[in-house]
């Protein structure tokens, strides 16, 4: 599983559309971690070709994984250039998976990477 979700990060690195064919399931559900949700493998492939249109991911590093049963837990850095503005945060990603080693449902969840520390002296 955590190889699957290594491969589809590079990916999006290398903007390589083919990989997530088998990555993912037919009847997926991808919800992003800002609020858009992608029903369907076909939807998947429809953000993706948009979304490399406009922007290039930079960095999309895992950081350590949490595996029970069919559910992968990933912690991960992500960075990217999109329509003139470079980005970066942390975030965490839950995916099921089924018989087959594909995602069935994924969720995204995001962090702000700069820390602040309110009460270090």
């Amino acid at each position: 599983m955590v190889e699957v979700l290594r491969r589809y990060f590079q990916a999006w690195i290398e903007n390589d559309i083919s990989v997530l064919k088998e990555t993912f399931s037919e009847n997926t559900i991808y919800i992003e971690c800002y609020g858009p949700e992608y029903h369907g493998l076909s939807q998947i492939l429809k953000w993706f070709d948009e979304w490399n249109r406009h922007g290039r991911v930079l960095e999309w590093t895992i950081k350590r994984t949490i595996i029970h049963e069919k559910t992968l837990v990933a912690e991960w850095y992500f960075k990217c250039y999109y329509d003139g503005n470079t980005d970066g945060f942390d975030g965490v990603t839950v995916a099921d998976f089924d018989n087959d080693n594909k995602i069935i449902k994924l969720c995204e969840f995001q962090s702000k990477s700069e820390h602040y520390f309110p009460f270090d002296e």
